[in-house]
C-alpha cells in the first residue's frame, strides 16, 4: 500500500483555525495507483500507533497528554492537522530542539486496511543551555546572561539562573517553572531574586531581596496570575543632594503581598498592533500575610486599535490606578505611581510629573493617563514591502494627572482633584518596530498644562520600550 510522508505539516490548507505562517512544503509520495490513494484521501482512516524516536529523559505521561488528539482523527487530512497541532504543542513545552512528523500506513499482522502509524522524530534540548542577549525596557537597556536546565525531571520543568546588568537596574535570580501536564497554560513558578535599581528622578536607590510564588491559569478568554511575594526592601539616597522627604523614606522595610492579574489580549501584535484590544487589571494587597507595609493597590490598562484606510491605524489608550494605605502609616515612595516620560505622557521628563520635594519626585497615590494616536505609513512609502515597513509616522495627543487623595472626602472630591491641573501634550514623530521585541519613538512634543515643579521636554524626545501609552 502507498505511503504518505509528512515531515512538515505546516503547509496544509487550514479549514477553521488559522495555524499561522507556513514552513517547509509537505511531500506526498505516491507509490501505487490512484485506487490506493482514494483509500487514504476519501475514506475513513484509523491511527493505530504513535511512535516517538529520540526520547531520552522525557517521561511518557507528559507526551501522551500532548498527542492524545491524534488518535481521534477520522481521515487523512484530519490526521495531518492533528499531528501538526501535536507538533506545535510539543515545541511549546520548551524541551525539544526539533520535532519532525512521519505519517505512514500501518504494517504488521495487526494492520488494518485503513490503519496509519504516526511517528514523531524529536531532538531533546541539552541538559544545560546558556544564553546571552540584550533587553530593552521602558527607556532603559540591559545585558542579560542566563543558564537554563530544561526538562529537569522529565516533565517540562525548568530551572533558570539569570543575571541582568542595565543602565538603571542590576539583578540576579533563580527560578523554577513547572507546567501542568496536558494544560501548558496552567503553570506554577517560584523565584528567589535580588534587584538593585536607581531612580534619578527621585534621588533614590532601592535594593530588593525577595521570594515569590505564582500560579497562572486561563479562564475562557482571560489569563490570570495569582502571586505571593515577600520582599526585604532597602531604600537609600542616590545623591547627597537628596531632599529631606526622600531621606525620611530611607531604611529597611518588609513587604508581604498577595496579588492578582487578569489579562485579555486580542491584539495582533504587542509592540505595534494594527487591530484588537488589550485589558489588564491588577490588584495587590500588602500586609495581610505579614510585614510592615500595608496597602491596597489597584491599576488597569486599556488599549483599543482599529485599522483605517491606506494602512493607517487609530489607537486609544487609558491607564489608571489608586493606592490606599491601611492604618496610620503613610504609603512608601517605592509603592506609589509615577507619570511622565516618552512612554507615558510625552513631552514631560521621565517620571517627572506630580508631587515633588526640592526637585525629587515622590510619586502619587492616584493617577490616570490617556492617549489618542494615529499611525500611518511613511510619506511616499520608501522601502515598501521591505525595511520601510518597520517605520510608521506617529501623531499623538496625551493627557494625564498624578496626585495624592484625602480618602475621607469621598469619590466626588477624588474625581475633581484628578480632573484638576491636567497635563497634556501633542506632537508627531516616527516609530520604528524592532521585531516583536521593542519599539523606538522619536517625537517632536509640545507639552501643555505644565504645573509648577513639572520637568518638561519641549521639542525632540526619544523613547524606547515595550509598553507605551
Amino acid at each position: 500500500m502507498g505511503t504518505v510522508h509528512a515531515r512538515s505539516l505546516e503547509p496544509l490548507p487550514p479549514s477553521g483555525t488559522d495555524f499561522g505562517g507556513l514552513g517547509e512544503e509537505a511531500q506526498f509520495v505516491e507509490v501505487e495507483p490512484e485506487a490506493k490513494q482514494e483509500v487514504l484521501e476519501n475514506k475513513d482512516v484509523v491511527v493505530q500507533h504513535v511512535h516517538f524516536d529520540g526520547l531520552g529523559r522525557t517521561k511518557d505521561d507528559i507526551i501522551m497528554y500532548e498527542i492524545g488528539d491524534v488518535f481521534k482523527a477520522k481521515n487523512l487530512i484530519e490526521v495531518m492537522r492533528k499531528s501538526h497541532e501535536a507538533r506545535e504543542k510539543l515545541l511549546r513545552l520548551g524541551i525539544f530542539k526539533q520535532v519532525d512528523v512521519l505519517i505512514d500506513t500501518c504494517q504488521g499482522d495487526d494492520a488494518l486496511p485503513n490503519g496509519l502509524d504516526v511517528t514523531f522524530e524529536v531532538t531533546e534540548l541539552r541538559r544545560l543551555t546558556g544564553s546571552y542577549n540584550t533587553m530593552v525596557g521602558n527607556n532603559e537597556g540591559s545585558m542579560v546572561l542566563g543558564l537554563k536546565l530544561p526538562n529537569l525531571l522529565g516533565r517540562a520543568e525548568k530551572v533558570t539562573f539569570q543575571f541582568s546588568y542595565g543602565t538603571k537596574e542590576t539583578s540576579y535570580g533563580l527560578s523554577f517553572f513547572r507546567p501542568q501536564p496536558g494544560h501548558f497554560e496552567r503553570s506554577f513558578s517560584a523565584n528567589v531574586y535580588k534587584v538593585t535599581g536607581q531612580f534619578p528622578w527621585s534621588s533614590l536607590r532601592e535594593t530588593d531581596r525577595g521570594v515569590s510564588a505564582e500560579y497562572s491559569f486561563p479562564i475562557w478568554k482571560t489569563s490570570h496570575t495569582v502571586k505571593w511575594e515577600g520582599v526585604w526592601r532597602e531604600l537609600g539616597c542616590l545623591a547627597r543632594t537628596a531632599s529631606f522627604a526622600v531621606r525620611q523614606e530611607s531604611g529597611h522595610s518588609l513587604k508581604s503581598s498577595l496579588s492578582h492579574a487578569m489579562v485579555i489580549d486580542s491584539r495582533n501584535s504587542s509592540i505595534l498592533p494594527k487591530r484588537g484590544a488589550l485589558l489588564k487589571v491588577n490588584q495587590e494587597l500588602a500586609g495581610y500575610t505579614g510585614g510592615d507595609v500595608n496597602f491596597i493597590k489597584e491599576d488597569f490598562e486599556l488599549q483599543l486599535n482599529k485599522q483605517l484606510l491606506f494602512d493607517s491605524v487609530f489607537s486609544a489608550s487609558l491607564w489608571g490606578g489608586m493606592l490606599v494605605p491601611i492604618g496610620d502609616k503613610p504609603s512608601s515612595i517605592a509603592d506609589r505611581f509615577y507619570l511622565g516620560g516618552p512612554t507615558s505622557v510625552r513631552g514631560f521628563s521621565m517620571h517627572s510629573v506630580g508631587p515633588q520635594s526640592e526637585g525629587d519626585y515622590l510619586g502619587g497615590e492616584a493617577y490616570w493617563a490617556g492617549g489618542l494616536h494615529l499611525y500611518t505609513p511613511l510619506p511616499f512609502r520608501p522601502g515598501q514591502g521591505g525595511f520601510g515597513e518597520l517605520f510608521r509616522t506617529h501623531f499623538f495627543l496625551n493627557a494625564g494627572n498624578l496626585c495624592n487623595l484625602s480618602y475621607g472626602e469621598g469619590p466626588n472630591a477624588h474625581i475633581r482633584k484628578l480632573a484638576e491641573c491636567v497635563r497634556w501634550s501633542y506632537g508627531a514623530g516616527i516609530v520604528l518596530r524592532l521585531g516583536n521585541i521593542a519599539r523606538l519613538e522619536l517625537n517632536y512634543c509640545v507639552p501643555m498644562g505644565v504645573q509648577t515643579g513639572d520637568r518638561i521636554c519641549d521639542g525632540v524626545q526619544f523613547g524606547a520600550g515595550i509598553r507605551f501609552l
